[in-house]
């Protein structure tokens, strides 16, 4: 189906302007759509119930280009129990398969669950995001919730994404526009202003065609200054995901708005890798783990579907609501190589979703086909930015020898994660940069893998700058702190425990020379081996104070890592990114560099 025309869109603006109203701490937002914003001019039936088609995607990260290496796949199940990497994603493929999804449906929402930008590849991190936002709109998208990373640059970066301006810094990308902003509505109804106690954005949008009104409410998680830079949170207060849903359900109710979709920044693990798995096993809600379980049993029943992210897994289940009737809980991987195509029953007399559970045989992620053809709008964006960051992008850093799999690798320790602590400790080792002995990385500011083979024109083995900031695109500073062995293997542990990692570990990536074992067979902080914790075969010493390189996110206590704010003497260094360029350039096409062979942590299973 073909973009929709532009007074659509410019009418949906002035609505937005016209219809915010602003009630204490209780901002509430609510947009009429155009009638035929998604029919294609189908008329409009008129029976007992209709079918509205949703959807969703979540957690973009402003991957515009097919994502590289096993971040560019999704596993599907076989059956013969096995499964196979399909290639997907790529936003001119994601264009083209939302579009064709839409044909024939009278009625069709798209909406999204948080992180559409932030950790993004160069392509779009470059100019804040802007490219990415542009490409949002042009998919039509109509509704997202906040996530973590729509955090990364503060609250007023986020306004700017939605409301538009050209960058307080670095002013206007191209030469006579100016940055228009989000034609979808960001909401974000369990973030507050501290001062203020109203909400940072809109709590809730109201999707109207004709007769039929479908509210949804927007959360991110409430973790998410745990996982964000303290100044991208500054000021801001997180509340409660279920708290917060449950009071805009009932407001939404008073409105006499009945069918209402959750868009929740948080998630579940499911027990398969695999995109068509079916998670509806016998015990419901028992196929997945993971934070969104108890969300989805506790979130008022007045709430007829839930599209969560946050944890990039592939699923749709069915988890009963508190009063035991059947509700979907989706989540469609990351990087827009799926999307979900969920059919919402609308009954014209109770205004309310006739629910029926998952169909298993149906799985409702579908994968985004690279053998698509590419939208010729989402390929003119591409090139047309691309020209603009090629000066920079197509820069070469240095030489590997084959892929450094890091974002799309499962293991705990995972080769690139070794790469970029070296390149933080080459960096920060020496006595006037700090005299760092160790390096920790915390493993979501991994980005990416490092592919070998080249995805443009510059040659295999070549790492240009473009695909090292797509690595390392939050161009942390690094600090160099002290903290005494006891605090390093109290770090080690939170690694296995709290409320942030104790049910999905977050596993630190150490330098070269600094060891220990993991043992998986046990709970808890028993997991780590205390013995075993080494620094170039020396037993830590709990009681000996070592100096430690690691990126201000986890200096500041980021993923839960709060021991780690009680370092002393901080020494600031170089930028990550910088770091990591700086390690590349000791290569050269003669002597590339290796895979590491990720052997510093000993895992018991």
């Amino acid at each position: 189906m073909s973009a929709k025309p532009q007074r659509h869109r410019t009418a949906r603006r002035l609505t937005f302007g016209a219809l915010a109203l602003t009630a204490g701490a209780g901002a509430m937002v609510a947009a009429a759509l155009p009638a035929g914003a998604a029919s294609g001019g189908v008329p409009v039936a008129k029976g007992r119930t209709v079918d509205v088609q949703m959807l969703s995607f979540n957690d973009f990260h402003g991957t515009l280009e097919p994502p590289q290496g096993s971040s560019g796949t999704v596993a599907e199940l076989q059956a013969d129990g096995t499964t196979k990497a399909i290639p997907a994603g790529g936003v001119e493929y994601l264009a083209s398969a939302l579009r064709e999804a839409r044909k024939g449906h009278e009625y069709s929402v798209t909406a999204a669950a948080g992180d559409m930008i932030g950790g993004s590849p160069m392509l779009s991190g470059l100019f804040h995001d802007e490219p990415t936002v542009e490409a949002l709109n042009k998919l039509n998208l109509d509704v997202t919730s906040v996530g973590n990373h729509e955090f990364d640059e503060g609250k007023n970066e986020l306004r700017r994404m939605q409301y538009g301006g050209c960058h307080p810094v670095e002013g206007c990308f191209e030469y006579g526009k100016t940055y228009s902003g989000a034609e979808f509505k960001y909401l974000a109804a369990n973030v507050t202003d501290e001062k203020t106690k109203r909400p940072l954005m809109s709590p809730t949008f109201i999707w109207k065609k004709g007769d039929v009104k479908i509210g949804f409410i927007g959360v991110t998680l409430e973790g998410t200054p745990d996982v964000v830079t303290a100044d991208g949170v500054k000021g801001l207060k997180f509340g409660d995901e279920v708290e917060t849903i449950n009071k805009y359900a009932a407001e939404l109710d008073k409105q006499g708005v009945k069918s209402i979709v959750a868009l929740i920044h948080e998630g579940g693990l499911p027990a398969s890798g695999a995109y068509n798995y079916d998670c509806n096993v016998p015990d419901a809600g028992a196929g997945i783990s993971g934070a969104i379980v108890d969300i989805a049993k506790n979130v008022s029943p007045k709430v007829d579907a839930l599209v969560t992210g946050h944890t990039h897994q592939a699923y749709s289940c069915n988890i009963p609501d508190p009063a035991g009737n059947p509700r979907t809980v989706t989540s469609a991987a990351s990087y827009g190589r799926l999307f979900t195509d969920t059919t919402l029953t609308y009954d014209r007399a109770t205004k309310d979703i006739v629910r029926t559970p998952v169909q298993s045989p149906k799985p409702l992620n579908k994968v985004v086909s690279r053998d698509l053809p590419k939208a010729p709008d989402m390929t003119e964006l591409i090139d047309r930015w691309k020209k603009l960051a090629a000066p920079v992008a197509n820069r070469p850093m240095g030489y590997i020898s084959a892929d450094i799999a890091g974002r799309g690798s499962e293991a705990p320790e995972k080769p690139l994660g070794d790469l970029i602590a070296d390149a933080q400790l080459d960096a920060t080792s020496a006595a006037d940069k700090g005299g760092a002995q160790l390096a920790i990385m915390n493993p979501g500011g991994i980005r990416a893998d490092l592919a070998y083979k080249a995805a443009g024109d510059e040659g295999d083995g070549v790492v240009t700058y473009g695909e090292s900031y797509t690595v390392q695109p939050f161009n942390n500073l690094l600090d160099v702190v002290d903290l005494t062995g006891a605090q390093l293997i109290t770090a080690l542990q939170q690694q296995v425990t709290g409320p942030v990692n104790g049910a999905n570990p977050k596993i630190l990536q150490v330098s070269k020379g600094f060891t220990y074992t993991l043992d998986m067979t046990k709970t808890g902080a028993d997991r780590i081996v205390v013995d075993s914790v080494k620094l170039n075969g020396a037993a830590i010493d709990p009681a000996k104070t070592y100096r430690v390189v690691m990126n201000e996110f986890l200096a500041g206590g980021g993923d839960g890592f709060t021991v780690l704010k009680e370092h002393k003497n901080k020494l600031v260094g170089v930028p990550d990114l910088e770091a990591f360029n700086a390690l590349l350039a000791k290569s050269s096409a003669a002597a590339p560099i290796a895979p590491p062979k990720a052997d510093r942590i000993t895992v018991v299973k």
